[in-house]
């Protein structure tokens, strides 16, 4: 069994691995920190699974999911994020990811969550589940966010934590001028104008964390 870790941050990898280790006693692993690796890691060997984080630097782990279904498709992934379920949840799962599961859920889930996808299924957790059969039975009253792009709802989401212009840009590896022209999509798209009418439909949306 081959488990691929793409997570930027090499303390959360090395926990990532205890825990699989654990529950998965010949279990192999690779790891990657960004998309650029983690798309090399593929192309190179053959994977069970890939555990993706969404957060990653410049490319974020839905392009990178995006990528893989086109590239490989079949291979099951995993998505793990640290943003409330509900953010980036129905994304991925229309995108092809096998599951979805937060950083803050217990290691009992995840190792389920990696069984479950394992074993050929689909993972998502009974509160993630019900909350999904609620956006799909009422999905023609969608919120205006869910019309942004993965990286306009990215640059939105960073925008209402605070961070300039420049900062995200700097996050993001993409210059000023792009990371301006996001902004503008995103106030056009959600009908806004100000930096702090934007900031109240972010909490007001719970897309703030």
């Amino acid at each position: 069994m081959k488990l691929l870790l793409v997570e930027d941050h090499r303390i959360v990898r090395e926990g990532l691995r205890r825990i699989l280790t654990d529950a998965f006693p010949e279990a192999s692993f690779g790891e990657a920190a960004n998309a650029t690796e983690a798309l090399a890691a593929v192309e190179a060997d053959p994977w069970d699974l890939v555990i993706l984080d969404i957060s990653l630097p410049s490319r974020n782990g839905l392009e990178v999911l995006k990528d893989l279904q086109r590239t490989h498709p079949g291979l099951p992934v995993l998505m793990m994020t640290m943003h409330a379920e509900d953010q980036y949840a129905l994304r991925s799962l229309r995108a092809g990811a096998s599951g979805y599961i937060t950083k803050g859920s217990g290691s009992d889930q995840f190792v389920a969550a990696v069984t479950k996808i394992l074993a050929g299924g689909k993972f998502v957790s009974p509160t993630l589940a019900e909350h999904l059969a609620t956006v799909l039975a009422t999905d023609t009253g969608r919120p205006p966010h869910e019309a942004l792009s993965d990286r306009e709802l990215q640059v939105l989401q960073l925008l209402a934590s605070g961070l300039t212009v420049k900062e995200i840009g700097f996050q993001l590896n993409l210059s000023d001028k792009t990371i301006s022209t996001y902004r503008t999509r995103v106030l056009e798209k959600l009908q806004l104008r100000t930096a702090a009418q934007l900031m109240r439909y972010a909490i007001g949306a719970d897309l703030v964390d």
